[in-house]
């Protein structure tokens, strides 16, 4: 059976709901400066993804929600977040908010977040757990689960 439900579609939702309601409630409030932190907050959210994908894969795990992970990374980006590449999309997802100049959208990022924790985080942390024990404790203890 087809799932709908992952991390990239929830956030090609959330943008287009972002660009609707620039569409549909025009407001400015950030002005020339989100015009110039959008283009910078996408290209580290995209790099923060590639960065962490890149040493998944170099770890021999998978970057696929709900697959069980082959092995627990804890380099490179992962000693910044525990979760680099949804804190990558949080940042995709903030960039559209600046660069559309939709405030009122804000709340759309929060969201966003508290549906990716609890839909994906939340459950991928139980199974690292059962997999990993006493090396995912340590890593959870030194390392924030977003920033």
């Amino acid at each position: 059976m087809l799932s709908l439900d992952w991390p990239p579609l929830w956030l090609a939702c959330a943008i287009a709901l972002v660009w609707v309601m620039d569409r549909v409630v025009p407001f400015a409030g950030f002005g020339t400066a989100g015009a110039v932190v959008a283009p910078v907050l996408a290209g580290l959210g995209l790099a923060l993804m590639l960065a962490a994908a890149m040493q998944m894969w170099g770890g021999r795990t998978t970057v696929i929600p709900r697959r069980v992970p082959q092995a627990l990374v804890t380099r490179g980006v992962f000693r910044l977040s525990r979760n680099p590449i949804y804190l990558g999309d949080a940042l995709i997802l903030a960039a559209a908010i600046l660069w559309w100049d939709v405030p009122l959208a804000l709340p759309v990022l929060l969201v966003f977040m508290a549906v990716i924790q609890h839909r994906f985080i939340l459950p991928e942390e139980v199974v690292l757990r059962q997999r990993f024990g006493a090396a995912y404790d340590l890593w959870t203890a030194q390392v924030r689960r977003w920033i």
